[in-house]
């Protein structure tokens, strides 16, 4: 087997793919985001199995992976359609949270830059919410974030 025959490709993609898909569960839990837990874990299992198809020559492994990654690239063109308001989808619903909880992205409070939410009294007086004054304060708005890997799911399943 050559370093950089198809079957080995394969599986750096997998393992790429695992380990970018870890990162994003952690935040997903920490956001308390049921449905792309839900994903996420199963996104997981298949890519697992699609390295195990890959490595022991199993078919039926390897055409699950590839029927799962239909569904994964659909899965992230939803998530980047919700956070950019496409198509009638609104990043304030429920949809992520499958309405059990009311919390959003995690990003949407920790993000890059996001400023010290304990602002003197004084200058709320002037502002109508405090959730307009940490979405100014952040260097990179949370719904790009989330887009941001999305888009890089997108493209580490279409190049595998």
């Amino acid at each position: 087997m050559g370093c950089c025959s198809g079957r080995c490709m394969l599986m750096f993609f997998c393992v790429l793919q695992l380990i970018t898909a870890v990162e994003r569960q952690v935040f997903d839990f920490l956001g308390y985001q049921w449905a792309p837990i839900l994903v996420n874990f199963l996104h997981i299992i298949v890519v697992i199995f699609g390295l195990f198809g890959t490595v022991q020559y199993k078919p039926r492994c390897l055409v699950l992976y590839i029927v799962w990654t239909v569904f994964w690239v659909t899965w992230n063109i939803f998530i980047c359609c919700l956070y950019l308001d496409l198509g009638g989808l609104s990043k304030d619903s429920d949809y992520l949270s499958l309405g059990l909880s009311s919390h959003r992205s995690w990003w949407k409070e920790n993000g890059p830059g996001c400023g010290n939410r304990n602002l003197p009294t004084t200058r709320w007086q002037h502002l109508d919410s405090p959730a307009l004054v940490s979405e100014l304060s952040c260097l990179l708005e949370y719904q790009y974030i989330e887009v941001m890997h999305s888009a890089l799911q997108l493209f580490i399943s279409v190049r595998t």
